[in-house]
Protein backbone atom coordinates (compact mmCIF):
# COMPACT_ATOMS: atom_id res chain seq x y z
CA UNK A 1 0.00 0.00 0.00
CA UNK A 2 0.96 3.85 -0.68
CA UNK A 3 0.77 3.84 3.56
CA UNK A 4 -1.27 3.27 6.25
CA UNK A 5 1.14 -0.05 7.43
CA UNK A 6 3.30 1.72 9.28
CA UNK A 7 5.31 0.10 12.01
CA UNK A 8 2.48 0.19 14.80
CA UNK A 9 -0.64 -1.26 12.53
CA UNK A 10 2.23 -3.84 11.40
CA UNK A 11 2.83 -4.67 15.26
CA UNK A 12 -1.02 -5.30 15.65
CA UNK A 13 -1.17 -7.50 12.38
CA UNK A 14 1.86 -9.72 13.51
CA UNK A 15 -0.54 -9.97 17.04
CA UNK A 16 -3.69 -11.17 14.61
CA UNK A 17 -1.30 -13.84 12.83
CA UNK A 18 0.11 -12.03 9.91
CA UNK A 19 3.75 -13.59 9.31
CA UNK A 20 5.39 -11.78 7.19
CA UNK A 21 4.46 -7.55 6.81
CA UNK A 22 5.57 -5.19 4.08
CA UNK A 23 6.57 -1.46 4.68
CA UNK A 24 4.35 1.26 3.32
CA UNK A 25 5.70 1.81 -0.65
CA UNK A 26 8.57 3.78 -0.53
CA UNK A 27 9.58 6.08 -3.25
CA UNK A 28 13.01 4.92 -4.31
CA UNK A 29 14.03 8.28 -5.96
CA UNK A 30 12.57 10.56 -2.81
CA UNK A 31 14.49 7.59 -0.92
CA UNK A 32 17.88 8.47 -2.23
CA UNK A 33 17.72 12.11 -2.89
CA UNK A 34 15.61 13.48 0.20
CA UNK A 35 16.87 13.45 3.29
CA UNK A 36 13.35 13.98 5.33
CA UNK A 37 11.83 11.71 3.63
CA UNK A 38 14.31 8.96 4.28
CA UNK A 39 14.33 9.37 7.89
CA UNK A 40 10.24 9.24 7.86
CA UNK A 41 9.50 7.21 5.14
CA UNK A 42 10.14 3.83 7.14
CA UNK A 43 10.66 2.78 10.30
CA UNK A 44 12.28 -0.58 11.27
CA UNK A 45 12.21 -3.21 14.85
CA UNK A 46 13.68 -6.07 15.65
CA UNK A 47 10.17 -7.14 17.16
CA UNK A 48 8.68 -7.20 13.37
CA UNK A 49 10.63 -9.41 11.39
CA UNK A 50 10.30 -10.78 9.03
CA UNK A 51 9.40 -7.35 6.99
CA UNK A 52 9.82 -6.93 3.55
CA UNK A 53 10.83 -3.25 2.24
CA UNK A 54 8.43 -1.99 -0.50
CA UNK A 55 9.62 0.38 -2.91
CA UNK A 56 8.20 1.71 -6.23
CA UNK A 57 9.91 3.48 -8.76
CA UNK A 58 11.88 3.11 -12.67
CA UNK A 59 15.48 3.21 -12.07
CA UNK A 60 17.49 -0.01 -11.34
CA UNK A 61 19.93 2.46 -10.03
CA UNK A 62 18.16 3.96 -7.62
CA UNK A 63 16.31 0.90 -6.89
CA UNK A 64 19.83 -0.93 -5.84
CA UNK A 65 20.96 1.99 -3.90
CA UNK A 66 17.92 2.08 -1.90
CA UNK A 67 18.02 -1.54 -1.42
CA UNK A 68 21.06 -1.48 -0.27
CA UNK A 69 20.39 1.10 2.42
CA UNK A 70 17.78 -0.68 4.35
CA UNK A 71 19.43 -4.26 3.89
CA UNK A 72 20.33 -4.71 7.70
CA UNK A 73 17.06 -3.88 8.65
CA UNK A 74 14.82 -6.22 7.00
CA UNK A 75 14.34 -9.38 5.36
CA UNK A 76 13.10 -8.54 2.02
CA UNK A 77 13.14 -5.99 -0.80
CA UNK A 78 9.95 -5.81 -2.95
CA UNK A 79 9.15 -4.08 -6.39
CA UNK A 80 5.62 -2.88 -6.80
CA UNK A 81 4.74 -3.19 -9.63
CA UNK A 82 0.45 -3.28 -8.79
CA UNK A 83 -0.09 0.43 -8.06
CA UNK A 84 -2.77 1.39 -10.62
CA UNK A 85 -3.20 5.11 -8.80
CA UNK A 86 -3.23 8.20 -10.31
CA UNK A 87 -0.13 8.98 -9.02
CA UNK A 88 1.40 5.78 -10.32
CA UNK A 89 0.35 6.97 -13.97
CA UNK A 90 1.51 10.48 -13.12
CA UNK A 91 5.21 8.76 -11.56
CA UNK A 92 5.52 6.23 -14.27
CA UNK A 93 6.04 3.30 -11.93
CA UNK A 94 3.69 0.94 -10.05
CA UNK A 95 1.42 -1.16 -12.89
CA UNK A 96 2.13 1.30 -15.05
CA UNK A 97 5.57 -0.23 -15.70
CA UNK A 98 4.44 -3.71 -16.46
CA UNK A 99 4.51 -3.90 -20.31
CA UNK A 100 8.34 -2.56 -19.88
CA UNK A 101 9.85 -5.81 -19.39
CA UNK A 102 13.45 -5.13 -20.44
CA UNK A 103 13.53 -1.91 -17.65
CA UNK A 104 11.92 -4.37 -15.47
CA UNK A 105 14.39 -7.35 -15.57
CA UNK A 106 16.90 -4.82 -15.25
CA UNK A 107 15.68 -3.42 -11.82
CA UNK A 108 15.33 -6.92 -10.53
CA UNK A 109 19.25 -8.27 -11.53
CA UNK A 110 20.55 -4.93 -10.57
CA UNK A 111 18.91 -4.94 -7.26
CA UNK A 112 20.17 -8.64 -7.02
CA UNK A 113 23.12 -8.16 -7.81
CA UNK A 114 23.63 -5.09 -4.91
CA UNK A 115 21.92 -7.30 -2.05
CA UNK A 116 22.35 -10.83 -0.01
CA UNK A 117 18.37 -11.07 0.49
CA UNK A 118 15.37 -11.84 -1.68
CA UNK A 119 13.91 -9.70 -4.12
CA UNK A 120 10.25 -10.16 -5.20
CA UNK A 121 7.53 -8.47 -6.96
CA UNK A 122 4.07 -7.42 -6.53
CA UNK A 123 1.97 -7.59 -9.71
CA UNK A 124 -1.79 -6.99 -11.10
CA UNK A 125 -2.79 -9.18 -14.34
CA UNK A 126 -2.90 -8.93 -17.31
CA UNK A 127 -6.89 -9.26 -19.31
CA UNK A 128 -5.32 -12.09 -21.08
CA UNK A 129 -4.22 -15.21 -18.92
CA UNK A 130 -1.61 -16.02 -21.58
CA UNK A 131 0.20 -12.86 -21.06
CA UNK A 132 -0.26 -12.76 -17.49
CA UNK A 133 1.43 -16.34 -17.63
CA UNK A 134 4.18 -15.13 -19.60
CA UNK A 135 4.69 -11.84 -17.16
CA UNK A 136 5.13 -14.40 -14.51
CA UNK A 137 7.58 -16.20 -16.47
CA UNK A 138 10.08 -13.85 -17.32
CA UNK A 139 9.81 -12.30 -13.34
CA UNK A 140 11.16 -15.35 -12.55
CA UNK A 141 13.66 -15.41 -14.97
CA UNK A 142 14.61 -11.92 -14.24
CA UNK A 143 15.61 -13.40 -10.50
CA UNK A 144 12.56 -12.65 -8.46
CA UNK A 145 12.73 -15.26 -5.54
CA UNK A 146 8.52 -14.61 -4.74
CA UNK A 147 5.50 -13.28 -6.70
CA UNK A 148 2.84 -11.59 -5.37
CA UNK A 149 -0.02 -11.62 -7.70
CA UNK A 150 -3.25 -9.28 -7.48
CA UNK A 151 -5.67 -10.70 -9.39
CA UNK A 152 -7.12 -7.81 -10.72
CA UNK A 153 -6.19 -6.01 -13.81
CA UNK A 154 -4.43 -2.57 -14.00
CA UNK A 155 -7.73 -0.86 -14.81
CA UNK A 156 -9.89 -2.65 -11.99
CA UNK A 157 -9.99 0.28 -9.49
CA UNK A 158 -12.46 1.95 -7.47
CA UNK A 159 -16.18 1.33 -9.15
CA UNK A 160 -14.25 -0.67 -11.59
CA UNK A 161 -13.05 -2.81 -9.10
CA UNK A 162 -14.08 -6.64 -9.52
CA UNK A 163 -13.45 -9.63 -8.01
CA UNK A 164 -10.07 -10.90 -8.19
CA UNK A 165 -9.57 -13.73 -10.53
CA UNK A 166 -8.33 -16.68 -8.72
CA UNK A 167 -7.74 -18.54 -11.68
CA UNK A 168 -5.44 -16.40 -13.12
CA UNK A 169 -3.17 -16.84 -9.59
CA UNK A 170 -3.79 -20.34 -9.81
CA UNK A 171 -2.13 -20.09 -13.47
CA UNK A 172 0.48 -18.27 -12.55
CA UNK A 173 1.28 -20.48 -9.87
CA UNK A 174 1.22 -23.53 -11.96
CA UNK A 175 3.51 -22.03 -14.65
CA UNK A 176 6.78 -20.81 -12.17
CA UNK A 177 8.52 -22.80 -9.41
CA UNK A 178 9.17 -19.68 -7.16
CA UNK A 179 6.53 -19.40 -4.75
CA UNK A 180 3.25 -17.26 -5.65
CA UNK A 181 1.52 -14.97 -2.70
CA UNK A 182 -2.37 -14.49 -3.76
CA UNK A 183 -3.44 -11.38 -3.24
CA UNK A 184 -7.25 -10.01 -3.67
CA UNK A 185 -10.77 -11.46 -2.28
CA UNK A 186 -9.79 -11.62 1.69
CA UNK A 187 -11.68 -10.42 3.76
CA UNK A 188 -12.19 -12.67 6.73
CA UNK A 189 -10.26 -15.68 7.96
CA UNK A 190 -12.10 -18.03 6.13
CA UNK A 191 -11.21 -16.69 2.68
CA UNK A 192 -7.41 -17.44 4.01
CA UNK A 193 -8.63 -21.30 3.52
CA UNK A 194 -10.45 -20.64 0.49
CA UNK A 195 -8.15 -18.85 -1.88
CA UNK A 196 -5.52 -21.27 -1.03
CA UNK A 197 -7.55 -24.26 -1.95
CA UNK A 198 -8.09 -22.36 -5.07
CA UNK A 199 -4.89 -20.97 -6.49
CA UNK A 200 -2.42 -23.71 -4.66
CA UNK A 201 -0.67 -20.41 -3.99
CA UNK A 202 2.32 -20.42 -1.00
CA UNK A 203 0.67 -17.97 0.57
CA UNK A 204 -2.25 -15.13 0.94
CA UNK A 205 -1.20 -11.08 1.48
CA UNK A 206 -4.43 -8.95 2.67
CA UNK A 207 -3.90 -4.84 1.51
CA UNK A 208 -7.04 -2.63 1.85
CA UNK A 209 -9.40 -5.33 3.54
CA UNK A 210 -6.77 -5.58 6.49
CA UNK A 211 -7.30 -1.97 7.06
CA UNK A 212 -10.80 -2.27 8.17
CA UNK A 213 -10.51 -5.76 10.03
CA UNK A 214 -6.96 -6.16 11.16
CA UNK A 215 -7.89 -9.31 12.96
CA UNK A 216 -8.47 -11.28 9.94
CA UNK A 217 -5.52 -13.54 9.84
CA UNK A 218 -7.30 -15.07 13.45
CA UNK A 219 -9.93 -16.45 14.15
CA UNK A 220 -10.01 -15.04 17.73
CA UNK A 221 -13.06 -12.73 18.04
CA UNK A 222 -12.89 -8.71 19.26
CA UNK A 223 -15.16 -6.10 19.18
CA UNK A 224 -13.62 -3.01 17.21
CA UNK A 225 -13.16 -1.26 20.67
CA UNK A 226 -10.72 -3.48 21.71
CA UNK A 227 -8.98 -3.77 18.10
CA UNK A 228 -9.20 0.55 18.17
CA UNK A 229 -7.22 0.18 21.81
CA UNK A 230 -4.74 -2.19 20.74
CA UNK A 231 -4.17 -0.45 17.68
CA UNK A 232 -3.52 3.01 19.92
CA UNK A 233 -0.86 0.67 22.34
CA UNK A 234 1.11 0.08 19.63
CA UNK A 235 0.74 3.49 18.49
CA UNK A 236 2.02 4.54 22.27
CA UNK A 237 5.41 2.56 21.88
CA UNK A 238 5.71 2.75 17.97
CA UNK A 239 4.83 6.65 17.70
CA UNK A 240 2.99 7.63 14.36
CA UNK A 241 1.64 10.76 12.71
CA UNK A 242 -1.77 12.15 13.62
CA UNK A 243 -3.35 11.27 9.71
CA UNK A 244 -2.17 7.37 10.19
CA UNK A 245 -4.22 7.14 13.28
CA UNK A 246 -7.00 9.00 12.15
CA UNK A 247 -7.75 7.14 9.25
CA UNK A 248 -7.02 3.83 10.62
CA UNK A 249 -9.26 4.66 13.21
CA UNK A 250 -12.08 5.53 10.79
CA UNK A 251 -11.93 2.60 9.09
CA UNK A 252 -11.74 0.44 12.37
CA UNK A 253 -15.41 1.78 13.13
CA UNK A 254 -16.72 2.26 9.62
CA UNK A 255 -18.88 -0.65 9.81
CA UNK A 256 -20.31 0.25 13.32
Amino acid sequence: MVDQSELAWRMLARKYGAHVTFTPMVHMRQFMTDKKYRKNAIEFSDKDRPCIAQFCGNSPELFAASAKIVEPFCDGIDLNLGCPQNIARRGHYGSFLQDEWPLIKSMISECKAAVNIPVSVKIRVFPDIERTIAYAKMLEEAGATLITVHGRTREQTGQNSKLADWEQIKAVKMAVRVPVVANGNIVCYDDVAKCLNVTGADAVMSAEPHLYNPTLFSNEQRTVFQVATEYLEFVREYPCPMSFIRGHLFKIFRNT
